[in-house]
Parts: structure tokens; sequence; C-alpha cells
């Protein structure tokens, strides 16, 4: 029925007055140099096809969909050919619909519903606002972003900006498959005789909501912002079952305390971007989480530089999955080049300030023709075992890509 009711809505799109489609098929292999103790692969085969199409149905309404279909060669992805709009599963969705929505607009107020992509942060690499924003975790140095199903109202009158959203389904971020490179287990566990699997995860009810008021100002920009709901990354438990020990996700209450800004000066831009996250579980921590970033463009360079900080107010946490806290007290550093209209390379880091862990990746990219593209990144993982950057020292991997776009 869900899936009948998401066709009747792209099919509607079709009938409407104007019709945008885009779209791209991309394949990529990722080679690990090194094995790791619970993963021998060295060689990954991705492909994904994704579809884009966007209608207007009359001047103040507009419909949105994306449909996603993908295998890969390592069972990232489900070997199922049912279609997925939740985004809950372990695995990746062979078929999904990673958007499905409405837009209407009058004036200066929006209202968007449905499955879409919400991005409140504005700094590079590390966005501690990014609530609405669970991400896919199978490879955690190569992410992207999950839509989440919510309603969203904006406002906007002369330099301000109000923006409330409700999520009413929690969308939890996708996590590694605990058979593979990317879930590091503690040693006991590891050399131990008793295997491990995992659990279903315990996933919240209720209701995900948030508000964010931005001003545009002379010469500087600045933002607050809410949120009170569930933490998309999850806290670890484990429990002993007769055969085996069974790992689960459970995802903390938190409330967020946010605000962000940037200032443009004659030779740099600065900008800025935190949260106080505060929570009344007793297995989550509740602590505060900043990024302060110097960005420059130089001719066709652009460079930031800038530093993420931490500061736990209270502890709690025995084990968790936690990429954005996992890239606190690190510098952060980016740079860019553009070398033609077809070619551009990039390079980012974060680099613990204890030297525990260092992340590096540099990317190249070049169009070949109108519709095809090929990219080659490499990222390099180096620190200590018990960093949460260090921990991957055995996944550094290059990437080799090609895409087909239309």
């Amino acid at each position: 029925m869900r899936t009948a009711a998401l066709t009747l809505l792209l099919a509607s799109a079709l009938a409407g007055q104007s019709f945008d489609q885009r779209g791209y098929l991309d394949l990529r292999t990722t080679l690990y140099p090194q094995t790791a103790p619970n993963d021998a692969g060295q060689v990954i085969g991705d492909g994904l096809f994704r579809y884009e199409a966007s209608s207007k149905l009359t001047p103040w309404l507009r419909v949105n969909g994306a449909f996603d279909a993908r295998t890969d060669s390592h069972h990232q992805t489900e070997r199922s050919l049912r279609f997925d709009w939740q985004d809950r599963g372990f695995q990746r969705p062979t078929f999904s619909f990673r958007r499905f929505s409405a837009t209407a607009y009058k004036g200066p107020v929006t209202f968007d519903i449905g499955k879409q992509l919400i991005r409140w942060g504005k700094t590079d690499i590390l966005n501690p606002l990014d609530r609405f924003a669970p991400r896919d975790f199978l490879n955690v140095t190569d992410n992207d972003f999950l839509g989440v199903l919510a309603a969203r109202l904006t406002v906007e009158e002369g330099p301000h900006t109000v923006e409330l959203v409700l999520q009413p389904r929690f969308t939890p971020s996708r996590t590694p498959l605990i058979n593979q490179r990317w879930v590091v287990l503690p040693q006991e566990l590891q050399q131990g005789p008793t295997p491990v699997s995992q659990g279903a995860p315990y996933i919240p009810g209720g209701v995900q909501a948030g508000a964010r008021w931005s001003y545009r100002g002379d010469g500087y920009d600045m933002t607050l912002a809410f949120y009170e709901g569930n933490n998309h990354l999850p806290q670890v438990a484990g429990r002993q079952l007769s055969d085996r020990i069974e790992l689960y996700n459970r995802f903390a209450q938190m409330r967020m305390y946010g605000m962000a800004g940037a200032i443009p000066l004659r030779w740099f831009t600065i900008k800025g971007e935190g949260g106080l996250f505060t929570t009344e579980s007793d297995y989550a921590d509740s602590y505060a989480l900043y990024v302060v970033q110097l960005e420059r463009p130089v001719g066709e360079w652009l460079f930031v530089g800038g530093y993420s900080g931490e500061q736990v107010t209270r502890r709690r946490t025995t084990q968790d999955f936690a990429p954005d806290r996992g890239l606190g007290r690190a510098f952060l550093m980016r740079a860019q080049y553009t070398i033609d209209p077809n070619r551009s390379i990039y390079a980012e880091a974060a680099i613990r300030q204890n030297g525990d862990g260092a992340w590096i990746k540099s990317e190249y990219t070049q169009t070949l023709s109108t519709h095809w593209q090929a990219r080659a990144s490499f990222s390099l993982v180096r620190g200590a075992a018990n960093d949460f950057i260090g921990q991957y020292r055995l996944n550094s991997n290059a990437i080799l890509a090609l895409r087909y776009s239309f």
C-alpha cells in the first residue's frame, strides 16, 4: 500500500505543468591495502543508480521524488527486491525512495512535507547542528546523508528566517556491519570463544522537533537552533544469550541548544558552529561540541582550517558510535583547487590535538565529456587503538569511480 501511494505521487508529478529530471549511474571500486581481523575483503565493488524528478503541479505546489537502485560485492546491500522508504535496516536497501515530498510556497512561507534531506550545519567536515541529518556510515570515512520523514515550515522576512521542523518517525544513522572492518570489537570479544552478533536496535518512538532562527546582517550571519528528540547516533549495549553475545543499538534522548555564525573579514571569513547537548538518559553523556574555522579563497584555491573542541559536562557513556564526537579535539583542514572547468582536486584532514588519530583524504575529479566523470581518492587513517580515528588504522583505502550523468 505504501509503495503504491509513493508510485501514485510520482505518477502525479509526471502530469504536472512543468517537469524536471536528472540522474546518474555511479560505479566504484574500493581498495583496502590491509586486511582486518574480522574482514579479509580488500576489494569492494559498488553500483548505484539514482533518478530524481520534480514537477510543478500548480503555481504554489511542487512535488519531488528520488529513487535509488544499488548493489555491491560485499553484502553491504540487501539481497532483496523489496522497496524501502524508512532507511532503518542494517544493510542498504536494493531499491529505495531517497526522497518523496511536496513543497508548497506562498510569499515568505514555504512548507515541505514528506521524506527530505534537512541540513542545519554550516561549517566544513564537522557539523554539530545537523540533528535532522542521519548518515550512512557503512564506510565511516566515505558516508552519505539519509532522508527523514518530516514536516518543515520556513518563513523568511527581510534578514530573518525562522524554520520549524517536526519529524514524527525516527530515522537512525546506519552503523557499520558487525562482521566487517569498520566495526572494531574490544580485544576480549575478538579473541573470546563466544560469537558476537548484531541484534535488533531499540528504535525510539515519539516526535523529534526543532526550531532554527537565522539572521543575515550587515557584515555577519548568525543562527540560533533548538532540538528536542533522540540522538541519531547510537549507544551500543550488549546482552549474553545462551549461545552468543548480542550487541544492539539504542538511541538516547537528546536536547540541543545550538548556535552558528560567520563574519567575513578582509583576509578571511571566520565561521563557527556549536551546541550544548543534554540528556536525561542514564547511559549517555551530556557535552558541548563546537567548531571554529577560517576560510580564505585565493584565486582558484579555497583554504579552510579550524579546530573542533569538546567538553563533557556529565559522563555516563560506556560504549557508543559517535563520529561527530570522534572528530572533536582535533585540527580540521580542507583545501580545494580548480585546475580548469573539467578538473579539480581537494584534500581534507582531521588530526587529533594529542596526535593519537589522523585521517587525511585527497580526491581528483575529471569531467571526461558531457555525461561522463571520473574520480580517484585516497584516505589515510592512522593512530592509536583507543582513539576513535586511530581504531580504523587498518582501513586506509583508495576509491576509483566512474559516473554517467543524464
